[in-house]
């Protein structure tokens, strides 16, 4: 989900373009995405390992402030167990340049990678996270209060990542990739392809 990108703090090079994880906690992708709520909107941030394809952290918002990711930062932070090199790749939108969100980062000795423009195709493992969980787990249909939707996210997180077996991951749950922290199928798209595949149907933005 695009946010603002027009700010003063500092913006960090896409790292991850020619990036291929070998095992989980080596690459994190994140991104927010709206939630319906009666005639309103609440804000999903998700971080998700790219490896795995685990959701490690979230947090429900209900504005478009940095609170919502450093929440979800600070869960995937509680439930890292590697001291592997660690590489977060997110848009360049204010929330994730903000000084809170960076000072976490940092101190955590993780490296930062942003996407090189507001094409979305740069995080496109992201956007297909918010995708599924709006069109597979019903998120997209969105929820009568924000309470509502406090109460069913994490059971879609935990329906996603230990129920939900994976095509691109040997037909396991991201769970399961996740602890064995390896997988002998391992199927990674390249950006490029991913690219091409963007511009060719031309899908609309929306929540993988």
């Amino acid at each position: 989900m695009p946010s603002q990108s027009d700010h003063s703090f500092k913006k960090y090079p896409n790292k991850v373009k020619d990036f291929i994880p070998t095992g989980s906690e080596q690459l994190w992708v994140s991104d927010m995405t709206y939630i319906q709520i009666g005639k309103g909107f609440v804000y999903l941030s998700l971080i998700m390992d790219a490896f795995s394809r685990k959701i490690v952290g979230w947090a429900l918002q209900p504005t478009l402030e940095a609170k919502g990711p450093v929440g979800a930062l600070k869960m995937a932070l509680q439930t890292r167990k590697k001291k592997t090199e660690l590489i977060h790749h997110s848009y360049r939108g204010v929330q994730y340049c903000s000084w809170a969100y960076v000072d976490l980062i940092q101190q955590a000795g993780i490296k930062m990678s942003m996407c090189s423009s507001a094409e979305p195709n740069e995080n496109s493992m992201a956007e297909r996270l918010n995708r599924t969980l709006k069109e597979e787990f019903n998120l997209g249909n969105g929820f009568v209060s924000e309470e509502a939707a406090l109460k069913a996210i994490p059971q879609v997180i935990e329906t996603y990542n230990n129920y939900r077996p994976h095509a691109s991951i040997d037909f396991k749950t991201p769970t399961q990739c996740h602890n064995a922290g390896r997988i002998e199928k391992l199927r990674w798209y390249p950006y490029k392809k991913i690219r091409f595949s963007n511009v060719v149907k031309k899908e609309p933005e929306k929540a993988f």
